[in-house]
């Protein structure tokens, strides 16, 4: 498998690792008599030398020294051996120390070989006549598990049937792949209209990466188009006798055997159509992240907008503890192809000053330095490093996870959470109902800053979100993402949940959004945008039947809030208090924005 996540599962068993190499480790070199060295004594080129430029002893390292470890060697190693040992279990028991792990390195992308394909019952089936292509479903997966792709219809009758043709039933394998392809307006029509071959869209699924959540399924369904279903995974499928994982593994084997879409097929207006990019896909699926899990969604937006629009090298992360480092660098698996790092939760954007003094140095000013961290690492313990990096100016973008608790942790209360909030630290007791005050609002805080970028924006708001980012990487200076991040296990909500949630939220005037740029002018109301949300002079939004759509109605669909509602469902003091404290800050924001 090759760090960029493009072949099959493969057998659950892969078999036995092949014999792993000694790690390559050479001795310093020795230098004989210069006029640096005219004693001919042994040198240290290792060593810089008192008063020398740091620069100009890494160019005489270069090409002098012979590298002390050898990364791509190691690399290779680690594919072929410590992966595959652990995922037969037995990496503990057969392999020492790793060399490598000794030196914070995991290699890129090795989470493409994780296999999930058996943590869950059942598995998202496409059915092709009701797709329109709208994308949607492959934004929201939070496991790179749902793909879509559209190419010429001549392109994919050619591939169909010379894959086909390799299988053991190639009747079976033909049929099977026709079913993943649909014909779209969007896709076949206007590129007819435009001259061009009509492209067939299609929708596949990694059965190694899928969990299960049932997230496209639900984001299909609320748009009305149903072209995804839940489907069992069975042992012998009733049309044709194949078990459920065998077709998949075929299908996905062929999706991978694909050319990338053609950027004439991709609609740069429609920035769901960023995930059909060639180097869309940075963050390759295999995380640990539980299933439905929103800042894994987040993230992968987020790689995706950044890697798509300019360039595969574009960009680092520094990465706060919280849930995505845990996710995101269990050992062995990395679901990254993008240099990213891990730093203690209270000091990301420190750390994330010195990389890009470092980048500029080396001439990499281009590059995008992103720090990702929770509530802990933004909100709380580390809102100082936050605020001093955003006061230096400096040109680092931060995208926070926000789940209004301390999910890591098991669910602390933290600043970001709500008012009546129930959590681990704020329990709904006798004198208590849930966490006694209000939310912290890092988005204003962030404004009277002055000089920087804010967005407040929710991945399932697929626009607001990808401009957001788009933004963020063009700003000249500190820019700061606060992303609404569902948290299943602490919201109360289910695996399916995280989009609908984040609607709500923002359409409940829980979770407004906004964005903040100095660059549409000198006073607050130019640079503050509320587009994006319903109803923006109103108070509150409305259904079409009238039916007013407020934070009670948020609170009662999600179960940190569940206790505050009595069994005929009247509110307690707390949660109306809340209710206000929410309005009160939409309407704090309309004010900032001139629409008060």
């Amino acid at each position: 498998m090759s760090p960029t996540g493009r072949g099959s599962r493969g057998p659950v068993d892969p078999g036995p690792a092949r014999p792993r190499r000694t790690p390559v480790v050479r001795p310093p070199r020795r230098l004989a008599a210069s006029p640096a060295n005219p004693a001919g004594s042994a040198v240290n080129v290792l060593a810089k030398a008192p008063g020398e430029l740091k620069e100009a002893h890494e160019v005489e390292l270069a090409t002098t020294a012979r590298p002390l470890f050898d990364v791509d060697a190691y690399v290779e190693d680690f594919n072929t051996s410590i992966v595959p040992a652990y995922r037969r279990g037995v990496a503990d028991a057969e392999w020492p120390a790793d060399v490598g792990l000794a030196r914070s390195i995991i290699p890129p992308g090795t989470a493409a070989t994780r296999d999930f394909s058996r943590l869950a019952p059942q598995i998202p089936d496409f059915i092709a006549e009701r797709c329109v292509g709208c994308m949607t479903c492959v934004n929201a997966c939070p496991d790179t598990a749902i793909l879509g792709i559209a190419l010429p219809e001549s392109v994919v009758e050619e591939r169909i049937a010379a894959f086909a043709a390799s299988q053991p039933e190639p009747a079976v394998a033909e049929a099977s792949l026709r079913r993943h392809f649909a014909h779209t307006t969007k896709y076949a029509e206007v590129p007819r209209k435009q001259g061009k071959e009509p492209a067939k869209f299609g929708i596949f699924v990694d059965p190694v990466h899928c969990k299960g959540c049932a997230e496209c399924v639900a984001v299909c369904h609320e748009l009305g188009y149903d072209a995804l279903v839940m489907i069992d995974k069975v042992e012998a499928e009733a049309e044709t006798g194949e078990a459920t994982l065998d077709r998949y593994d075929r299908d996905i084997a062929f999706f991978r055997s694909l050319p990338p879409t053609p950027p004439e097929y991709r609609n740069e207006r429609a920035l769901a159509d960023l995930m059909l990019g060639e180097h869309a896909l940075g963050y390759v699926g295999g995380a640990g992240s539980c299933a439905g899990c929103g800042e894994a969604t987040a993230i992968r937006m987020l790689v995706a907008a950044t890697r798509q629009i300019h360039g595969p090298d574009s960009m680092g992360i520094v990465a706060a503890t919280g849930c995505n480092t845990v996710f995101g660098s269990t050992y062995p698996f990395n679901p990254f192809l993008v240099p990213w790092t891990n730093s203690l939760f209270e000091n990301a954007p420190a750390v994330a000053l010195g990389i890009r003094e470092r980048w500029n140095q080396a001439g990499h000013e281009d590059r995008k330095v992103w720090v990702l961290g929770g509530d802990g690492a933004m909100y709380d313990i580390g809102f100082q490093s936050l605020s001093r990096m955003v006061a230096s100016g400096a040109d680092i973008n931060v995208l926070v996870l926000d789940t209004q608790v301390y999910s890591n942790t098991g669910g602390q209360a933290s600043t970001a959470s709500f008012g009546g909030q129930i959590t681990k630290l704020s329990f709904y007791g006798k004198e208590l109902h849930g966490r006694p005050e209000p939310r912290k609002e890092l988005g204003r805080i962030l404004i009277a800053h002055g000089n920087v970028y804010v967005a407040q924006t929710t991945p399932a708001h697929i626009n607001h979100f990808y401009r957001a980012i788009m933004e963020a990487n063009t700003f000249p200076g500190p820019a700061v993402v606060i992303a609404y991040a569902p948290c299943m296990p602490e919201h109360g909500i289910a695996d399916d949940a995280a989009t609908r949630q984040a609607k709500l939220a923002v359409e409940s005037r829980a979770f407004p959004l906004f964005t903040y740029d100095p660059r549409r002018g000198a006073s607050i109301a130019e640079r503050l945008s509320l587009t994006g949300n319903p109803a923006i002079r109103e108070d509150w939004a409305k259904l079409p039947n009238g039916t007013i759509v407020d934070f009670l109605a948020f609170a009662r669909s999600e179960g940190r809030f569940a206790q505050h509602f009595g069994p005929d469902g009247t509110p307690t003091p707390e949660i109306l208090a809340t209710q206000e404290e929410r309005l009160a800050n939409w309407r704090t924001l309309q004010e900032l924005a001139g629409l008060r």
